[in-house]
């Protein structure tokens, strides 16, 4: 997982933010500061491109998520078509490193005095649009219909553990709000023109102050340790639970051969030998066990998918992970089985039947 691609550029990539709404900035104002604070970032030495969000790849602010419909689709009668989406300036796809696969990039002009358009990923238009063209379709949100202008690859938004989703990106020029991420792509690292920012934005507001400025690889690298924490967490504790049981069942059994002694020395006194008493004991140690697996299985079941944000290329209900859980499980079983079943077969049946 710490491998794989989010599907954009990270490392040349700064995030940077200005705390517009605490400075009582109103829409109109922050409209023109965001535009001329653009403006200067894209001129400083360095710079590649820069661009808006209003909700930066990977931070903890999920996107938005409303109900949709399509022009043309006909869906299912249990079915509500719905779709995240997060607002973009012009050139958030060069920034990142986004490839289109069709269509445009939003530019300019596409603000509030022009037609409202959109641009999908590619789960997107193979859902709704199988097999045909999706550029110059149209879809509604919020009873707003939008022209599809473009297709962009899928990338992961949250973290690298969701699966494929619809996803669609709207201009935020036709769809401003007061606070905003600023994404900076440059030649060199990002940390260089960390002080050229901050003069930039005490040029246009001597109040405001640039903060959170880091690499975007910072923002992956983080949501990615809080993940690889919560599985690290998850493995002790099953660890240490397994390992606990493993000790649990080694005491049950070691009982059970201490109670059954006389037993024991009477089947080896009328001729049971090691391999029989071995058998026997560990059967039953084996009997607690397949209970315990029944029942547990049957709850992990029902309980998975309350981790399914934690795994990564395995279904909550994989069966090679059932089956590898459950033969890890017999194997300590029969492990804690076997050093009270070996102690039963040196019992001398003759101080056995004394007893």
């Amino acid at each position: 997982m710490q491998n794989t691609s989010p599907g954009f550029f990270t490392n040349n990539v700064m995030v940077a933010v200005v705390d517009l709404f605490s400075a009582g900035y109103k829409l109109d104002r922050a409209k023109i500061f965001h535009t001329q604070l653009l403006d200067r970032v894209r001129a400083l030495p360095g710079v590649e491109s820069a661009a808006l969000t209003r909700v930066m790849p990977f931070s903890y602010n999920p996107p938005s998520s409303a109900p949709i419909e399509i022009d043309g689709y006909q869906s299912a009668p249990d079915e509500q078509p719905n779709a995240d989406y997060v607002q973009v300036s012009e050139d958030y796809f060069s920034t990142l490193g986004i490839p289109l696969v069709a269509g445009r990039e939003f530019t300019r002009n596409d603000d509030e005095n022009s037609p409202r358009v959109a641009i999908i990923n590619e789960t997107m238009a193979a859902k709704y649009w199988p097999g045909k063209d999706p550029l110059g379709q149209r879809l509604k949100v919020k009873d707003t219909w939008m022209q599809i202008v473009g297709v962009a690859k899928n990338v992961y938004y949250e973290t690298k553990l969701e699966a494929p989703r619809s996803f669609f990106y709207v201009p935020v020029r036709q769809n401003f709000f007061v606070g905003n991420t600023l994404l900076i792509r440059t030649r060199e690292a990002p940390a260089a023109i960390t002080n050229a920012l901050a003069r930039e934005v005490h040029a246009l507001d001597p109040t405001l102050a640039p903060y959170a400025a880091d690499r975007l690889q910072e923002a992956v690298d983080q949501r990615g340790y809080t993940q690889r924490l919560a599985v690290t967490l998850l493995a002790i504790f099953g660890g240490m639970a397994l390992f606990l049981a493993a000790i649990g069942l080694y005491g049950v059994m070691s009982y059970s051969v201490s109670q059954s002694t006389r037993e024991l020395g009477v089947r080896m006194a009328l001729g049971a030998g090691v391999r029989d008493v071995l058998r026997l004991v560990m059967s039953r140690g084996l009997r607690l066990t397949i209970a315990g697996v029944v029942i547990g299985g049957a709850a992990a079941l029902l309980l998975t998918r309350l981790m399914a944000n934690l795994l990564y290329k395995v279904s909550p209900r994989d069966p090679i992970a059932f089956g590898a859980a459950l033969i890890i499980l017999i194997a300590v079983a029969l492990l804690a089985c076997f050093l009270p079943a070996r102690r039963a077969t040196r019992i001398d049946p003759v101080r056995a039947l004394r007893i």
